[in-house]
Parts: C-alpha cells; sequence; structure tokens
C-alpha cells in the first residue's frame, strides 16, 4: 500500500530527475502509460537501476485458528507458516497503538486521491495483464485497497490481502464490494512480506504498490514473493525508488528519508528497488521507468511484471 502523510505535506517540492538508464531489461522512461506491458518481454539476469520514492506499510497480529481456514496452506505445512508469519510480524512490525492505526488508515484512505487520479492510466495498463490469467491473487501491502478495481472484478477471482495493519481491513474489505468482488471471495491477512502465511505455489500472481519501501527486508520479500507464485506465475509492481546520485532531489531524499520513516510508517526514499527485483532471480522481468508530479519528492517510480 502506499503512504504520502509527509509527501503531501512537502508537496511544494516537486523537484524533477532524469533517471538514468537501465541495463539488461527493457525500460521506458514516460510521462505517460503507452501500450500494454509484456510479461515475459525479457529475460533477466540482472540491472543496474537508480530509482526513486514514495511508500506504504501497515502491521501485526495474525489469528491462526481463523487463517488456517481462510488460507491456501496444507495440513502439514500449516503450522510452521502461521507461526513464523506471526513472529516476523511482531519482530518487524511491533503492535502500534489503535489510535495510530486507524488514524493512518484513514488518512491513507483520503489522503492519496490525487496520486491515484495522476497513477490510474499506469495501473490500468499493468494490471491488464492479469485479465484470464489469474485466478487467484495476492496483494501484499494491500492498504485500503486502491488496486483492486483494476482486477478484482469477477467473481472466479479469489484475492488474498496481506496489511500488517489491521485497521485496514474495513477499507480493503469495502474497496472490494466496490470493484464487484464477491465477499466470500476476498480475504484479510494480517501479516508482512518477509513471511507470508502461504503455502509454496500458492497463487497465479502477487501484486505489490508502494510496499517494499516499507518492509524490513526487500530481499526476503522478493524471496517470499517467489516462493508463493506458481511456476510462470506473474509478480506486477509499482515502486518509488532513489533519485540518480548527484541530483537536487537525491540530495533532498538523503535529508528528509529519517523523517520520512518515522511519520510514514518505516517508508524509505532512498531505496534502489528495481535492482533488487531485477536481481531477485526471477525468470523475466519487463520494468518501466516515470515521473509523477504528485508524488513530490518521492518520485522516480519504477513499475512492471516479473515472471517466475
Amino acid at each position: 500500500m502506499a503512504t504520502m502523510i509527509l509527501h503531501s505535506s512537502l508537496l511544494s517540492l516537486t523537484s524533477a530527475t532524469k533517471i538514468t538508464s537501465l541495463s539488461n531489461a527493457a525500460v521506458r522512461s514516460d510521462s505517460s502509460p503507452s501500450g500494454p506491458i509484456s510479461p515475459v518481454a525479457v529475460a533477466v539476469p540482472h540491472q543496474s537501476l537508480t530509482p526513486s520514492l514514495l511508500c506504504s506499510c501497515g502491521r501485526r497480529h495474525l489469528i491462526q485458528a481463523c487463517a488456517t481456514a481462510l488460507l491456501p496452506i496444507s495440513p502439514s505445512h500449516a503450522t510452521p507458516l502461521l507461526s513464523d508469519s506471526t513472529a516476523m510480524l511482531n519482530r518487524v512490525h511491533p503492535p502500534r497503538p489503535d489510535w495510530y492505526e486507524e488514524l493512518y488508515a484513514a488518512v491513507l484512505d483520503k489522503g492519496m486521491e490525487a496520486y491515484e487520479s495522476e497513477i490510474a492510466g499506469y495501473k490500468s495498463q499493468l494490471f491488464s495483464n492479469l485479465r484470464g490469467k489469474a485466478k487467484k491473487v495476492l496483494e501484499i501491502g494491500i492498504g485500503t485497497g486502491p488496486n483492486l478495481k483494476y482486477y478484482a472484478n469477477g467473481t472466479d477471482i479469489e484475492v488474498f490481502g496481506i496489511d500488517p495493519n489491521m485497521k485496514m481491513e474495513k477499507y480493503a474489505k469495502a474497496a472490494a464490494v466496490a470493484s464487484g468482488l464477491p465477499p466470500t471471495n476476498f480475504k484479510f491477512i494480517h501479516a508482512v512480506g518477509e513471511a507470508l502465511p502461504l503455502s509454496d505455489a500458492a497463487v497465479d500472481a502477487v501484486v505489490g504498490t508502494l510496499v517494499l519501501c516499507s518492509v524490513k527486508d526487500v530481499d526476503a520479500a522478493l524471496k517470499e514473493v517467489k516462493r508463493v507464485l506458481k511456476p510462470g506465475g506473474l509478480y506486477l509492481f509499482v515502486e518509488h525508488v532513489a533519485a540518480r546520485d548527484g541530483t537536487v532531489l537525491r540530495f533532498l531524499q538523503n535529508v528528509l528519508d529519517p523523517l520520512q520513516q518515522t511519520v510514514s510508517d518505516g517508508c524509505h526514499l532512498t531505496r534502489e528497488t528495481g535492482k533488487h527485483i531485477s536481481e531477485a532471480g526471477f525468470s523475466g522481468v519487463n520494468i518501466s521507468s516515470t515521473l509523477l508530479r504528485n508524488a513530490s519528492f518521492a518520485s522516480p517510480h519504477v513499475y512492471g511484471i516479473a515472471c517466475k
């Protein structure tokens, strides 16, 4: 999910920076989306990337008895998976006060409207790749559910929404209903991306937007994404990344990063997330980059599809 609490307060800092080129992958720097993204357009060994920022996060507690009934976990693996997920949740995202999580969810629900409006074209293009190809979808960092309307509008789709903030649940469920997804086809799961309480090869696709900026361990989260994907499964992502070294925007990101982490639930402004995705061991990656006006200093963005 995504968070722009600090971003909104510093919206006037709309610096523009050019992204350096990526190697060994298909990369575009766009001001507007153009044409469908091919999920396996590039065989991906490694890429070097200098991206930017913007982010989202959440929080902790998983109810094992309920989750066992809801999740695609085989009985022989249920206890270890749930136990590991709960332990990881409490370790990397310790409990916050209820008032904080409720406030954070409410601000996220209303405070991202301008950003979501600007990025809608990119998301529409990106998520069109799921139509007819994914029956079971996992979204990590689902937050208030802004992505559901793009891919969860069929009665034959089952969606699992992961978030560490339990107060996101009511917003995500409302978004699922509004998208046309039957209530029985949506499961909200209290967990973090570094330890997903799903069995191996459980889903056809994983969705993650503005979430890797705030996980504790990016590589561990990507390893989990690959684990739960079926062979040939797709990982669709939109992430803000660090600006190019030596730019004014990168200087501002370096200065503001500690404050951003504090007020935006762990969001980092200076992560090179595109590079992590490119080097995570997917069989193919198609990655593009763009600058967004409403992302302010949380820019540039990378977006695309990785194939297991």
